[in-house]
């Protein structure tokens, strides 16, 4: 069973440069296993993995800058602002982890084993965007979508913004609009809407104007990535933000990586695909 101290991370607020940060932890165990959600979300965003990891892992989760209960940051939400948080709190913990990041949190992630390699022991990279994908976000039905979240973002009527994302029509990317409540479940829908209640708009602003990649390159920085690296390449076809020419570029760039694809998995593979997720997880995690 799955218990949490509730406790907040000890990041202090002031000129330090990093953000103080919320998050559960738990329950005791040898091992320690961090994960990193992604842009909008917050640290139940792992809840589907959470009773099967915690059998065999200390887990710690945390909400981001600008997420949850984390401090707010406005003006410092590119993914450069994220790293140093997390990389200070690993550091406090004072133990060797894993790293379990998806999308802006396996960019985090690579960010945080490259800058303390000696307290990261592995890394798993589900479905992170590349710099071909950011550069080109207009393009993609996530420009019209994160447009949209930021907009609801805040909003603490979390029935009313359910209701009004599953009715939101967003490009299907083949020219034409689809409802959101029709590319996932109700339940999802509420569980985002519940999300954004404590998201700050801004965490979106830096994406939407190409601006998110500043300061953080991505392929350089998993070079400095010594320790072993699963990476997990979601369908383009159904969602996934890694193109194949970054999958590429980041495959080949990790000292130690093994990439795999998830054919018909779209972008939240640890939703959409649950068992999938884990299967690959204790695979990986197991070889350690």
């Amino acid at each position: 069973m799955f218990t949490t101290d509730d406790v907040p991370v000890q990041n202090p607020t002031d000129d330090s440069g990093y953000a103080a940060l919320w998050g559960v932890c738990g329950p005791a165990a040898k091992r320690e296993l961090w994960l990193v959600h992604g842009l909008s979300r917050c640290w139940q965003d792992f809840a589907p993995l959470l009773p099967d990891l915690v059998a065999s892992w200390h887990v710690r989760a945390y909400s981001h800058r600008g997420h949850g209960e984390s401090a707010r940051t406005p003006g410092a939400y590119r993914v450069a602002d994220y790293v140093p948080d997390l990389a200070a709190a690993v550091t406090a913990a004072h133990k060797k982890c894993v790293l379990v990041g998806h999308s802006l949190g396996a960019l985090v992630s690579i960010g945080i084993a490259a800058a303390v390699p000696e307290l990261v022991e592995a890394v798993v990279l589900l479905d992170p965007p590349g710099p071909e994908f950011l550069a080109h976000l207009d393009r993609t039905p996530y420009f019209a979508i994160w447009g949209a979240l930021q907009k609801f973002a805040g909003r603490a009527d979390t029935s009313s913004v359910a209701r009004e994302l599953s009715d939101l029509r967003v490009p299907n990317g083949a020219g034409g609009t689809v409802r959101y409540g029709d590319t996932r479940d109700a339940a999802n829908v509420r569980f985002v809407a519940r999300c954004l209640r404590d998201v700050d708009p801004e965490v979106f602003t830096p994406a939407l104007q190409k601006k998110w990649l500043d300061g953080f390159d991505p392929v350089a920085l998993a070079r400095n990535v010594k320790c072993p690296a699963l990476l997990v390449v979601a369908d383009a076809e159904k969602g996934g933000v890694l193109t194949p020419a970054d999958a590429t570029a980041l495959a080949a760039a990790l000292p130690d990586g093994y990439r795999v694809n998830l054919p018909g998995v779209g972008h939240l593979v640890h939703w959409q695909d649950a068992p999938g997720t884990l299967r690959l997880l204790h695979s990986f995690l197991n070889s350690l």
